[in-house]
């Protein structure tokens, strides 16, 4: 584990919005065929240095799930179901041709990361701590076909309440006669 030197201001609680600020710290780990996963790490949040033929950019290989992080009443961090979402990642790597990830042990790293940046974990009621695992292809390759290499991250972002000003579902009218599409399609 490589802890940040110098700690992010936390953003007003008030203030959140989806996506808009980042934990301090990030979870990675490398896959290739002769060494599978390996070089796991939590280290301080921060740009990756890819290729520019690395195949996430050519052939759009990238995978990714999304869960939260909550503060329960006692101040404890409470995750709902995060061996099922990582299996759903897993059931996604499999359809995409990807790596399967090592789920006991990507959610070992991910409550450490998560314990790491718990100040980050927002009190406000509807708020929580999103978190983003993904999966990219890394190597530098042209070509259709599964890459050779893969980058799993986990980045974490304080998010507010879904619907800030309250949910206020839209009316809509739907159309079952006239259909601008094929026989049974979308």
């Amino acid at each position: 584990m490589h802890k940040a030197e110098n700690l992010k201001e936390k953003p007003d609680q008030n203030q959140l919005g989806f996506g808009k600020h980042f934990t301090d710290h990030m979870l990675t780990m490398r896959w290739n065929k002769e060494h599978g996963w390996h070089d796991a790490e939590i280290r301080p949040y921060g740009n990756f240095s890819l290729d520019p033929a690395a195949m996430v950019l050519h052939y759009s290989q990238e995978i990714f799930e999304g869960l939260k992080a909550y503060r329960g009443a006692d101040d404890s961090v409470l995750l709902f179901r995060p061996m099922d979402n990582l299996n759903r990642f897993n059931d996604s790597a499999v359809r995409m041709c990807m790596p399967r990830i090592p789920t006991e042990k990507v959610l070992q790293a991910m409550k450490g990361l998560i314990y790491l940046d718990r100040e980050w974990i927002p009190q406000t009621e509807g708020a929580a701590l999103y978190i983003r695992p993904a999966m990219i292809a890394s190597e530098a390759a042209l070509g259709v076909r599964p890459a050779n290499e893969y980058l799993f991250f986990i980045i974490c972002s304080p998010v507010g309440a879904y619907y800030a000003e309250g949910f206020s579902p839209t009316k809509i009218y739907v159309e079952d006669e006239y259909v601008r599409a094929v026989p049974g399609g979308w």
